[in-house]
C-alpha cells in the first residue's frame, strides 16, 4: 500500500500526487492519522495511570491530624529563634559558575557534530567561538574578584 502523495517515503523519495489514486490517497491518510492516535492513546494511558496512583495514594495513606502532626516540625526540635538566616553572596555565585560552564558543556557536545554536518561551517565556528570567548572570560574576572575563595 502506497503512502499518502507528497508525504515523505524515504530518503529522497516522495510520492507524486498525480500518480496516486484515490484509494491510496484515503490509506496514505489513515497511516498518518493512526499514528497520532498511538500517540494520543499512550498519553491518555499516561494520564491515566498518574491519577490512578494518585487515587490509590490517597485511599490507602493514614490521615490523622493531631497535636504535634499540626506544627511546622516533625523532627523532634522544638523551632528556636527566627526562620531567617544569611546567606553568602558566595555560595550563589558558585552555582551561577556551575550552570555557566554546565551549560558550555551542553552546547559544545552537538555544535561539534553539527560542525561537521553543516554547510555554514564558519559562521557556526564564528558563534562558538564569540561564546567560548565571553565564558573564558568570566573565569579570570571572577577570580579576580575573589568569588573563588570558599572562605
Amino acid at each position: 500500500m502506497p503512502p499518502l502523495p507528497g508525504c515523505w517515503v524515504g530518503p529522497g523519495a516522495t510520492v507524486d500526487s498525480a500518480t496516486a489514486s484515490a484509494e491510496e490517497r484515503v490509506a496514505g491518510v489513515e497511516a498518518y492519522l493512526t499514528s497520532y492516535a498511538t500517540v494520543l492513546a499512550l498519553t491518555v494511558a499516561g494520564i491515566l495511570l498518574v491519577a490512578a496512583a494518585f487515587g490509590v495514594n490517597r485511599l490507602v495513606r493514614p490521615d490523622r491530624a493531631y497535636g504535634f502532626k499540626l506544627s511546622s516540625y516533625e523532627c523532634g526540635i522544638d523551632p528556636v529563634g527566627t526562620g531567617w538566616s544569611h546567606t553568602h553572596i558566595r555560595y550563589y555565585m558558585f552555582a551561577f559558575m556551575f550552570v555557566i560552564f554546565d551549560v558550555e558543556t551542553l552546547f559544545i557536545f552537538p555544535w561539534a557534530v553539527v560542525l561537521g554536518t553543516s554547510e555554514h561551517q564558519r559562521f557556526i565556528f564564528g558563534v562558538m567561538l564569540v561564546f567560548l570567548f565571553f565564558v573564558t572570560i568570566t573565569l579570570p574576572y571572577e577570580w579576580k574578584k575573589g568569588v573563588l575563595k570558599w572562605v
